[in-house]
């Protein structure tokens, strides 16, 4: 079974204070072969990219109002008359809030759900053929 690979290069930015904020480069992954994941890898200045993995739907909702919890919230707003998605991200090495263009990040998004349109998660991984393979036996 082939799978769908969707990924975009964007440059997101982190916000170190209201007056604040840096480049950078992030790559965002998506694979049908993992449905309902989306992945972020953010280009810093450590030898290798920071990655980060959550819902697919947690960032489609995001895109519209505030959600998420815990480690990854995101939440549309505006800053200097542009729209943008802000990501607040949390792990025990600290936490990041990042600000990404909103009509890019949209863009992406909507290349993914035609991919695999949501709803049809399950049918990516075949479950269901292998539950009756291994039922058959």
């Amino acid at each position: 079974m082939s799978h769908t690979v969707v990924e975009r290069e964007l440059e997101l930015r982190l916000i170190l204070s209201p007056e604040r904020s840096v480049p950078v480069p992030a790559r965002l992954g998506y694979r049908s072969d993992d449905p309902y994941a989306v992945h972020v890898a953010f280009h810093i200045t450590s030898t290798r990219p920071v990655h980060w993995t959550f819902s697919r739907e947690l960032l489609v909702e995001g895109v519209f109002r505030q959600c998420g919890h815990g480690d990854v919230r995101v939440w549309p707003t505006k800053s200097e008359g542009r729209s943008v998605v802000l990501m607040a991200l949390s792990s025990p090495d600290g936490d990041a809030l990042l600000e990404a263009p909103a009509a890019q990040v949209s863009a992406w998004l909507e290349r993914t759900l035609r991919a695999v349109p949501p709803g049809s998660e399950a049918e990516q991984l075949g479950i269901d053929d292998a539950l009756d393979e291994l039922l058959a036996r």
